[in-house]
């Protein structure tokens, strides 16, 4: 039976010459026991007994290592990552970049001071030498340094754990990818990938040696060294490959944006979003609001709104989806919906600069820096009182559903407004709103449901928003058509009595406009009255022969 923390403490109380190494071992022991069951419960309980282990030695290595692949192992990336958020290079260079500016901007605020205590550090200086001239040159004692004794230990302490602490790339480049850190996933799992080649190759040296003895001893595998596992190092290289894939369609995307081809650029980013193997939910929302601004560049509001509602429900605290979809709002003069994004917008700021921090954990990635909050802040609040005056002045149904709907305005037909409609119709069903969910790899059940939840409703509004347009465009058209019918209508009775009023202003009731063409009537009449004249004269002339009379008889008269 396996024994629980508490007993172990009882253990420590019962016999106080047991060391805090002992107990440790012990722990460590029985979580190994523990997870080697691949139970849920068991492994979460093994965690729970290497915290107590770590509690004691906070730099058990093995501990350490146990815990993060248990958490590895439950899918509790984001636990993985603040275990070991020093070593994400993203967050390193970022800690780094700050710290410099830090001390940049302290040495510029002291660099007047020291300028003003040189004098006083020079004097000072001199007056040593004065009082003591030749002291420190004669003699040859040196006191032990702490300080420099504590720097070797700690370089000595340091080296050992980068050779002793490879599994933390790897364990910690799986766990960002899974987070959406795609860069540093990749960057821990190459570097991981190459420690451990360079370590095989090292252990692979002395094979020869070890396995082969004089003595003719047999050769066995278990006098080998214990290799990775292949299925790991498979699975390892797949991850990679489908990482470099992803980010080298997310270049292509972003380069062919900023290159102005907005239709090149959506049509990688569909590739990503679209894919069949699954992707990390915070990666997808990243590469939504891009192809969203690439939308919104070509002028496709609807679907630029969509993406902005997928990234929201992925993550609901996007700032950059809730400005883009607020200016999208706007555009299309939706002034009610634009403020209430902005609104949301104003408390997300005013909770940054209540907890001092950005929200969310300190590995994930921001677009925008928390200096840059007090700016934003009143530049929201001058929109927010903009939209509320014009709001107040009665400007709540002048929405554009033409831009909305992708058409021309003042050129639409009404084949062109269904067409319309039915592909946004088919597009945007709050049926099919949840699909992209599919693709998406949770780690918790509960997310993909309220998830779920926020994609339905954002997606019901829009559906909404594109029904009212289309009712009411489809007004317009037909009051267009009908307009046009009445003009046509009109333009042809106008014509008619046009005609009569000619027709009664002319005196001669058969007017002959073409007198040329009345004689070449004439004329054809009477050559066909000529042509019948002589076929029947040469009927009447093989019936009775020549130089004989002829009998013919004109309205009662004989010749």
């Amino acid at each position: 039976m396996v024994s629980s923390p508490n007993s172990h403490g009882c253990i420590e109380k019962k016999y106080w010459w047991l060391t805090n190494k002992k107990i440790v071992d012990m722990y460590v022991k029985d979580a190994r026991s523990m997870i080697a069951s691949q139970d849920q419960s068991n492994i979460a309980s093994a965690i729970n007994i290497l915290d107590a282990a770590l509690a004691l030695s906070p730099r058990c290595e093995v501990a350490m290592e146990l815990k993060a692949s248990s958490l590895l192992h439950l899918r509790r990336f984001g636990e993985v990552a603040d275990m070991l958020q020093d070593y994400i290079p993203s967050l390193k260079l970022a800690s780094d970049s700050s710290s410099s500016s830090d001390s940049s901007s302290s040495s510029s605020s002291s660099s007047s001071s020291s300028l003003s205590d040189n004098s006083s550090q020079s004097l000072a200086r001199e007056r040593v030498k004065l009082l003591s001239p030749n002291r420190s040159e004669q003699s040859s004692f040196k006191c032990f340094s702490v300080s420099d004794l504590k720097k070797k230990i700690m370089s000595g302490i340091v080296k050992n754990r980068d050779k002793e602490g490879q599994w933390r790339y790897l364990i910690l480049g799986k766990a960002c990818c899974h987070l959406g850190l795609m860069e540093d996933g990749m960057a821990l799992l190459q570097t991981g990938k190459r420690l451990a080649s360079a370590a095989f190759r090292r252990e692979s040296v002395c094979w020869s040696d070890d396995s082969f003895t004089s003595s003719g001893e047999t050769f066995t595998v278990s006098n080998l060294p214990q290799t990775p596992p292949r299925t790991d190092s498979e699975s390892i290289c797949h991850l990679l490959s489908h990482i470099k894939l992803l980010l080298r369609r997310k270049t292509a995307a972003i380069a062919a944006m900023e290159a102005g081809l907005y239709t090149e650029s959506i049509r990688h980013f569909s590739k990503i979003v679209d894919g069949r193997r699954f992707s990390p939910p915070a990666f997808l929302a990243e590469c939504y609001i891009h192809r969203a601004s690439a939308y919104q560049s070509s002028g496709r509001i609807a679907e630029a709104i969509a993406d902005c509602n997928r990234t929201l429900a992925l993550d609901p605290s996007s700032i950059e989806a809730l400005t883009t979809r607020a200016s999208l709002y706007k555009t299309i003069n939706c002034l009610t919906d634009s403020l209430h994004d902005l609104e949301h917008l104003k408390l997300l700021y005013n909770s940054i600069l209540r907890d001092r921090k950005l929200p969310g954990p300190a590995w994930k990635r921001q677009s925008f820096g928390y200096h840059e909050i007090p700016g934003k802040l009143c530049s929201i609040s001058t929109k927010i009182q903009e939209l509320k005056q014009r709001v107040a002045l009665g400007e709540i149904g002048n929405v554009d559903y033409y831009a909305l709907m992708g058409l021309r305005r003042g050129c639409c037909s009404r084949s062109e407004l269904e067409r319309s409609h039915l592909l946004l119709t088919l597009r945007h069903k709050p049926d099919k709103s949840t699909n992209f969910i599919d693709r998406c790899e949770f780690s918790d059940e509960r997310d993909a449901e309220s998830v779920k939840e926020r994609a339905k409703m954002s997606s019901l509004l829009l559906y909404r928003l594109i029904q009212r347009g289309h009712s009411k465009l489809m007004r317009i058209v037909l009051d267009e058509e009908t307009s046009e019918k009445e003009r046509k209508m009109h333009d042809e009775h106008q014509q008619l009595s046009e005609s009569v009023v000619m027709a009664n202003t002319n005196p001669n009731p058969n007017p002959n406009p073409n007198p040329n063409r009345n004689q070449v009537e004439k004329k054809n009449a009477f050559q066909g009255v000529f042509c019948r004249d002589l076929a029947v004269v040469g009927n009447l002339l093989s019936q009775t022969g020549f130089n004989r009379p002829i009998q013919v008889k004109y309205e009662g008269l004989s010749c």
